[in-house]
């Protein structure tokens, strides 16, 4: 008999386990090849998993809500062709019977599925099969587990926490702390995070409460995050973008012509970002603790707002490798399938710097909230008919220019106001000095 096991696909290089939100088969079901067996959800995307192979579905190892480890089989497949002739397995309590004693293992599998159902039973906090599995296997009791602080969402105990706390467990001491022992752990730890205040909200009987959906709760989660992590400077810079408005307007039907492609501002100033980018690598950047990490792809996200109100930063790979075609193409292909909700995860993964924009809701100017783990952020106002002095030949003159606000929100860990500033009037004079002669 031969099976094909269905694991939980890795969904980003920072992504380390994912929710099961649905299953759409049971077992005994008929799949094809491309088939979609299930969905799941990270704190980044929903992606459905459609089946690699045909055949029935053998066995379903988790159920909807549970939380698993990128790498572990979630489904077994009996392949098309084969039929299920493997004898039923004798109980847990049996085998464990049969198998001789580990004099160096203290907790037989039996045991350690006892130890998950007491876990289970025992507490009112969510542990996904995967930490349950490891404090099985460790020992670790319900009350222990109980402890430890999680890193999750909600306070959810992860996988890394686990292992973090099973790495320092021997060096804890089991005794109860001393009051004075407790005073000096206080006095010591300055740095520990702030505590968490609630704001107590009253309600009355005319209002409506609406619950927050899981995308916005993972989007007001990393907004907070962003906030306590990265100080905010907010720089802002006024830009004759005139040139970019006339050629648009003159091309903008040949170029749907000849490319099949709706061009709007966007492209244009993904293209002036992505110099300014390879210009300032500093702003092309991450922190990590004390160290800075300098990116050498330059990956553009756009916030593309969805139907829900809800908002996704699909990125454009490679973007300072394309021209004003290639850039055209995957701005209108990225902002169509967010629409749609058909992204992939990769269409979400790895961007280096983000671009928002608030003219869109002709707003002239924001202050955007920087996309973790980026260090920059540019958001673009809306394009307004304005009189300026021109300079010519012959003196000054009043006319008539298109302007627009450019804002960029910088980490200034490691962006300071030189460098930040300096970045945000490259893209300004990019953008002015585009040329309105540009040939398709």
């Amino acid at each position: 008999m031969s099976t094909f096991e269905i694991l939980m696909p890795k969904m980003g290089e920072s992504v380390e386990e994912a929710t099961i939100t649905k299953w759409f088969v049971s077992v005994g079901d008929t799949v094809q090849e491309d088939d979609v067996l299930l969905e799941i959800a990270t704190d980044k995307v929903d992606s459905e998993i459609p089946s690699p192979v045909a055949g029935t579905i053998k066995e379903i190892k988790y159920e909807v809500d549970d939380v698993v480890a990128v790498g572990l089989p979630v489904a077994v497949i009996l392949l098309e062709g084969e039929e299920d002739t493997e004898e039923e397995a004798p109980p847990a309590k049996e085998t464990a019977q049969k198998q001789p004693e580990d004099e160096g293992n203290a907790n037989s599998p039996a045991d350690e599925n006892k130890e998950e159902k007491s876990i289970n039973a025992e507490s009112d906090r969510f542990y996904s099969p995967l930490v349950r599995s490891m404090a099985a296997q460790e020992g670790i009791s319900a009350q222990e587990l109980e402890q430890i602080e999680g890193s999750g969402k909600d306070g959810r105990v992860t996988k890394s926490d686990m292992q973090k706390y099973i790495a320092n467990r021997g060096q804890q001491v089991n005794d109860k702390p001393t009051e004075s022992a407790k005073l000096n752990k206080q006095e010591k730890a300055p740095s520990a995070a702030p505590k968490e205040h609630k704001v107590q909200v009253s309600v009355s009987a005319n209002d409506e409460i609406v619950e927050m959906g899981r995308m916005r709760k993972l989007i007001a989660d990393h907004m907070v995050m962003s906030k306590q992590v990265s100080p905010h400077v907010t720089s802002i810079v006024e830009a004759d973008v005139t040139n970019m408005v006339l050629w648009r307007t003159k091309m903008k039907d040949a170029f749907l012509k000849k490319y099949g492609e709706k061009i709007t501002y966007m492209p244009i100033i993904t293209e002036a970002v992505a110099k300014a980018l390879r210009d300032f690598p500093g702003v092309n950047a991450s922190v990590d603790e004390d160290k800075i990490i300098l990116r050498k792809n330059v990956n553009i996200g756009m916030a593309v707002s969805l139907p829900s109100g809800d908002l996704i930063v699909p990125v454009i790979k490679q973007a300072d490798q394309k021209n004003l075609v290639g850039l055209t193409g995957e701005v209108n292909r990225l902002a169509n399938d967010a629409r749609a909700n058909k992204l992939s995860p990769d269409d979400i993964q790895g961007g280096t710097f983000t671009i928002t924009n608030f003219g869109s809701f002709k707003n002239i100017i924001g202050t955007p909230i920087i996309n973790q783990p980026q260090v920059a952020i540019l958001a673009t106002g809306s394009i307004e008919k304005k009189p300026a002095v021109i300079e010519t030949p012959t003196g000054d003159v009043i006319g008539i220019r298109h302007k627009m606000f450019l804002s960029l929100s910088y980490d200034h860990r490691i962006v300071d106001g030189a460098l930040g500033g300096a970045f945000l009037r490259r893209i300004g004079d990019y953008l002015e000095a585009f040329d309105i002669n540009k040939e398709l």
